[in-house]
């Protein structure tokens, strides 16, 4: 997982309990948008890679 994608996890995570400490609904919002952004972002890295090894395996074998 990429540093960015961590960041933006722990970020949104961290806005969201202070969201739900002070009773802010919004704040509790894009704490809860900015997780889902960390995980989405960190899914399509996982992903990317997955699709680079696809790749690497199949020039591989053409050999």
């Amino acid at each position: 997982m990429g540093e960015n994608s961590a960041m933006n996890k722990m970020k949104g995570k961290t806005k969201q309990k202070a969201g739900e400490a002070m009773g802010d609904d919004r704040m509790r919002a894009e704490g809860r948008t900015d997780h889902a952004k960390g995980k989405a972002k960190g899914a399509m890295e996982d992903a990317k890679e997955s699709l680079q090894g696809v790749k690497d395996s199949l020039k591989g074998k053409r050999r």
